[in-house]
């Protein structure tokens, strides 16, 4: 465990961080990001196509016209809005547009519904975009002590486009956009010496979306590996709670069902590492460009957080690293849109890739900057 700290501590330290590895690894990396950029120009395009031709192939097997998820989840909040039980209105409509409901995980929880039927959709709408707001004016102090003024301004504006679900009239349907911008918010308001509102707003975002559970328990590992037993205890309290929370969700969910209902095929897919990609594609402004070109963009911010140093960076490149290969292993190519939990800030990322290939390109060349502490 100290060894890990110690290797940990050392990393974060390090100002741009990728000027100091050794020429050959530096080579190494920059062969390793033109051939990925290259196989995503292929890959992604190839994956789309499929998925397109698997969802027509579902739809002909239905019998007919799917709703859509969005409109699947607006159909629940109005018999919650109405008064309805929330587990007897989900279970209701997932049947009845031929929707899984065993295991109980394809029933989402019931906090967004309660919190769309309290606030209202527009109103929640407008709460969300305030959260962007907010996101970005905690993005920009933060990273001034490590970047120049126009990597603040261009990470500022990534912030924007990778907040764009978060405008759409489906914003506040969407789960993963909700516990997207909590997520955002829970790093971007961490302190060592005040984990509180980080605390709060990632146990929000996992009372929405359970997919958020990697990067809770990617920050109890950590406050472990480091030794801030206080703050690793909370953690995991909060992540004990969820547990408890997932169980009475599974009750409830089991006492609607009772018998019948279609089942989930699985989340054993194999789909590969094309299908991040692809959702990053298709769920931001990215898709306004031809597939070719937005899937190599679409590695680029994964290259700049790792490039840009401190703990905060180390922190966003591990989770994004891992929630990317949690896709690629267990997500089917329909659920492309698990990658909007790693939006918007996963986008910001896209300012510092400049400095990546320059900061690749100078170690591979010699030519290794100084080193000092690191506070992001």
């Amino acid at each position: 465990m100290s060894v890990a700290a110690d290797w940990l501590a050392r990393w974060c330290a390090l100002d741009r961080p990728l000027r100091h590895l050794p020429r050959l690894g530096a080579l190494a990396a920059l062969l390793a990001l033109v051939g990925t950029l290259a196989w995503s120009t292929v890959a992604v395009p190839q994956m789309r196509s499929g998925e397109v031709k698997a969802q027509v192939t579902k739809a002909e097997n239905n019998g007919k016209k799917g709703i859509g998820d969005y409109e699947l989840y607006r159909r629940i909040y109005k018999r919650v809005d109405a008064g309805e039980n929330y587990y007897e209105a989900a279970v209701t409509e997932q049947r009845a547009n031929r929707y899984p409901v065993k295991p109980f995980v394809t029933v989402r929880l019931p906090t967004l519904a309660y919190a769309q039927s309290w606030l209202g959709l527009e109103r929640l709408g407008h709460v969300l975009v305030a959260m962007l707001v907010v996101s970005i004016g905690l993005f920009l102090p933060l990273t001034q002590d490590r970047t120049g003024l126009a990597e603040r301004v261009v990470g500022a504006f990534a912030l924007l486009l990778g907040g764009a679900s978060l405008f759409a009239r489906q914003g506040p349907l969407s789960h993963e956009s909700v516990a997207g911008i909590l997520l955002t918010l829970a790093l971007l308001s961490y302190r060592t010496t005040n984990f509180w509102p980080s605390l709060i707003f990632a146990a929000m975002a996992l009372a929405v979306r359970e997919l958020a559970l990697p990067f809770v328990l990617l920050w109890l590992a950590l406050a472990l590996v480091a030794g801030r037993w206080r703050e690793a205890g909370w953690v995991a309290g909060i992540v004990g709670l969820f547990g408890l929370g997932l169980w009475l969700h599974s009750l409830g969910v089991a006492a609607a069902v009772a018998d019948g209902g279609l089942a989930s095929p699985g989340w054993k897919a194999m789909a590969g590492p094309a299908l991040p990609l692809m959702g990053m594609v298709r769920m931001t402004p990215l898709l306004t460009l031809p597939t070719w070109l937005a899937a190599p963009l679409a590695v680029l911010p994964l290259v700049g957080w790792a490039s840009l140093g401190g703990k905060r960076a180390g922190f966003a490149c591990l989770a994004f690293a891992g929630f990317f290969l949690m896709m690629a292993l267990f997500a089917r190519a329909e659920n492309y849109y698990w990658i909007l939990i790693v939006l918007p800030l996963y986008a910001a990322g896209f300012a510092f890739a400049p400095r990546a290939v320059a900061d690749l390109v100078a170690a591979a060349r010699g030519k290794v900057s100084s080193r000092r502490e690191g506070h992001i």
